[in-house]
């Protein structure tokens, strides 16, 4: 990987792109294959969850074709995500209300990440958000479950009273993943691989 460099237990990864999005689908692949590479493939789909925002923030924001760049690194149980451009504008985190088209973004990324923040460069900004790796990101999997379980809850207009919560909650998981189903299904993937890259990304982390 081009920019790799390995220090102790700190490895980095210097990914150069351009902000186009048949680039990013490209920045995804290479992004997998590193961290796979450093043992950590059960941070990819998070990994690229980030990263795939991140980068959707600099085509419209920042512009089509801009160069951009995407730094990955692994301190300790931390996976740090930097996205590096050349506008100086810093994103600033807004209400987003259910009707609002834009604004969404960051705060998923925020509700994502352990961490997170922006900084001027001396040629731009960065702006970086940190996903836990082993225990520390097994937590923060299940809070975000039960986060997502309750919301769809809400949409779906669940009924609540007079339940257990955690009956309530798993009556919902199987919905909610036959609607993620429909969802990739009318996006060209096929459910089955879905289905089965989850269930690696699980196994690998319960091990």
């Amino acid at each position: 990987m081009p920019g790799t460099d390995v220090m102790g237990c700190e490895r980095r990864c210097v990914l150069p792109f351009e902000a186009v999005p048949s680039e990013v689908r490209l920045l995804r692949r290479a992004a997998v294959a590193q961290l796979t590479q450093w043992g950590a493939a059960m941070a990819c789909s998070e990994a690229q969850l980030v990263l795939t925002e991140l980068a959707a923030n600099v085509i419209k924001h920042v512009g089509e074709g801009a160069s951009a760049t995407l730094v990955l690194e692994w301190k300790g149980r931390r996976l740090r995500l930097e996205m590096h451009d050349k506008s100086g504008s810093l994103p600033i985190l807004r209400v987003a209300d259910c009707d609002a088209e834009c604004g969404r973004g960051l705060h998923m990324l925020v509700a994502m990440s352990l961490d997170w923040g922006t900084m001027v460069t001396a040629v731009g900004k960065a702006v970086w958000c940190e996903i836990g790796l082993g225990s520390e990101a097994m937590c923060r999997r299940v809070e975000r479950a039960v986060l997502a379980l309750e919301a769809y809850q809400g949409f779906r207009g669940t009924v609540l009273e007079g339940r257990p919560r955690e009956e309530a909650l798993e009556e919902s998981v199987t919905e909610l993943i036959a609607d993620l189903l429909h969802w990739a299904s009318g996006r060209g993937l096929a459910p089955d691989d879905v289905l089965d890259q989850a269930r690696m990304h699980y196994e690998a982390e319960a091990a």
